[in-house]
C-alpha cells in the first residue's frame, strides 16, 4: 500500500527517495560526509535558523561502505570513503524497513531553516534498532530518525503493517476473557481491572466507545472483523518479524 500524509506510530513501513545527482562539500570527517542538498531551499526569512544548504550524513567507520548499521537512511553513490570535496555524487535511499516512534503535526509550519517549511514530522527506526539501543526506552517517546514528508525530498512510503487500523488512541474495548481495556496505541493497553496487560487483550474484541463517545456501528463491526481471527501475540510476532525489533521494554 503506497499513501502519503497517513502516519501512525506502530506502522512498519518501507521509504526510499530515488538517487539524485549532488556535489560533495566534504569528505568523511568526524563520522559524516557533507553534500550539497539537492532539495529544499534556504529560508532567507527564518528568525531561528540559518541553513547553508549543506546536509551531514552519518556515516560507520572510514565510510568505504554504506552504513549496515545506524539510523542514518541516506546513502551516497559513490559509497563516502571515496569522496572528497567538490566530487559529483548521487544522494538517495534504498528501500528501507523502518517503524514509526512519533507522528507530529505543526500549525504553522515549523521553522527549520529551509522550505519548504514542514507540516508533519515522522520519526521512525530502521529494522533492527528498538530499545535495546536505548536503554531507558526514549526512542518511544520520539527518538529516532526524523522524516519531513512534504518538505521537498520526494520520499515514497509503503505500508507494510499498521496494527490495529481499526482502533483509535483513547478507544475502549471489551475482550473475550470480559476485561475492559483503554487503547492508547498498539503496545500501549491499560485494563480497567488494574491486573496489568499481561499478555494483551484476547481477541476478538468489542468496541465500546470512541473518544469517550458512544461508537458507530460500522466503527464497532470494523473491530470485530479486526479480531475475529488470529491474537494479540501474532500480531506482535509478525511486528517482530518484519522490524526485527521489540515493541516494548
Amino acid at each position: 500500500m503506497t499513501y502519503e500524509g497517513d502516519f501512525r506510530v506502530g506502522d512498519v513501513l518501507s521509504v526510499a527517495c530515488p538517487f539524485t545527482p549532488a556535489t560533495v562539500e566534504r569528505g568523511v570527517a568526524w563520522g559524516h560526509v557533507s553534500v550539497r542538498w539537492p532539495w529544499r531551499r534556504i529560508d532567507a526569512d527564518s528568525d531561528f535558523f540559518r541553513w547553508n544548504g549543506v546536509v551531514a550524513l552519518g556515516v560507520d567507520g572510514d565510510g568505504d561502505a554504506p552504513s549496515e548499521v545506524g539510523m542514518e537512511l541516506f546513502r551516497t553513490d559513490p559509497p563516502p570513503g571515496r569522496l572528497k570535496a567538490g566530487d559529483a555524487c548521487r544522494v538517495g535511499v534504498p528501500p528501507t524497513v523502518v517503524h514509526v516512534t512519533a507522528v507530529e503535526h505543526h500549525a504553522p509550519p515549523l521553522e527549520t531553516g529551509w522550505l519548504p517549511r514542514p507540516e508533519l514530522a515522522v520519526t521512525v527506526l530502521p529494522r533492527g534498532l528498538s530499545y535495546r539501543e536505548f536503554p531507558d526506552g526514549s526512542h518511544l517517546n520520539g527518538e529516532g530518525y526524523a522524516l519531513y514528508p512534504g518538505d521537498g525530498i520526494p520520499f515514497a512510503f509503503e505500508l507494510l503493517m499498521r496494527p490495529y487500523p481499526f482502533l483509535r488512541p483513547g478507544d475502549e474495548v471489551a475482550d473475550a476473557a470480559g476485561r475492559a481495556w483503554l487503547f492508547g496505541g498498539p503496545w500501549d493497553w491499560s485494563a480497567f481491572d488494574g491486573e496489568g496487560p499481561g499478555a494483551g487483550p484476547e481477541w476478538p474484541l468489542v468496541l465500546l466507545t470512541r473518544s469517550g463517545e458512544p461508537c458507530s456501528a460500522a466503527d464497532a463491526e470494523a473491530a470485530a472483523e479486526g479480531t475475529a481471527t488470529g491474537s494479540h501475540q501474532e500480531t506482535v510476532r509478525r511486528w517482530m518479524s518484519l522490524t526485527e525489533a521489540s515493541p516494548t521494554p
